[in-house]
């Protein structure tokens, strides 16, 4: 068995989409970055690499890559599923948190754990999805950026 632990940030901007987990959820902001900075999706794809000891995102999917720019995150994630394929392992599980403020999150939730899970190739039992505030603390609680942490267990098979 092997851990892996992974986190991003990214900047809530106006005239972006908000995507979490691969979820288009209704907000007045959305995430700044070269993909659609899509940060749980972008945490759990850190947690695998480093389980798997394969360098992180950024040195896979460089953001100065333009056959990246707009790409959904999720079909990044079904790389890595690729490369966990290549080296015969599979998910044991994953624990993710999603830290916002806003917008209340919990009716996405199993929809982004079954997003993770079938770019894994895995049963969504195996994938936990939290969302917690900050109580209006740090950048998060003021609305300014959104994070997500991710733990998870690859096992061989």
């Amino acid at each position: 068995m092997r851990i892996g632990y992974g986190e991003d940030t990214h900047r809530l901007q106006e005239g972006r989409k908000l995507i979490l987990g691969g979820v288009e959820i209704p907000f007045e902001k959305g995430l700044l970055g070269h993909s659609d900075a899509d940060v749980l999706t972008h945490a759990v794809m850190d947690a695998l690499l480093g389980a798997m000891a394969a360098g992180d995102i950024g040195r896979l999917f460089p953001d100065t890559d333009e056959a990246y720019r707009g790409i959904s995150s999720l079909r990044l994630l079904e790389r890595v599923y690729a490369l966990m394929r290549e080296r015969h392992m599979c998910l044991g599980n994953l624990d993710a948190v999603i830290i916002a403020q806003r917008p209340k999150l919990a009716p996405y939730i199993n929809a982004m754990r079954e997003n993770i899970a079938a770019a894994l190739g895995a049963n969504a039992e195996r994938v936990s999805v939290k969302a917690t505030t900050t109580e209006g603390c740090g950048p998060e609680g003021r609305g300014e950026t959104m994070s997500a942490r991710c733990v998870c267990t690859l096992e061989s098979h």
